[in-house]
């Protein structure tokens, strides 16, 4: 069972999957902004669907939190472009277009 978690002390978001690291998203905070500039999984835990589960926790994590979000990582902008209605929101409007996101 894959558990994602936040490591505050690493600056990343990470999925564990029966307790071993298989991925992790790293974050800045600057203000009430997160960023996240790079997600990975580590091999042998691709094609399993880890990368999107652990990014749309860190997206949850930030609205709960009441962040906007910079979608630096490609895969956290391909995450919010396939789900816009769930976490567009979160990305300032003047950001979109640098992330190429859809308007809504």
């Amino acid at each position: 069972m894959a558990i994602v978690r936040d490591n505050p002390a690493e600056h990343r978001f990470e999925i564990t999957d029966g307790g071993d690291l298989a991925g992790f998203a790293d974050y800045t905070i600057n203000g009430d902004v997160i960023s996240f500039p790079h997600t990975e999984t580590l091999p042998g835990n691709e094609g399993r669907g880890l990368a999107r589960q652990l990014v749309e926790f860190a997206l949850a994590d930030a609205r709960e939190r009441q962040l906007a979000v910079l979608p630096k990582c490609w895969f956290v902008s391909k995450v919010i472009a396939h789900k816009p209605g769930d976490f567009l929101d979160l990305v300032p409007v003047d950001a979109i277009a640098t992330y190429n996101l859809p308007l809504h």
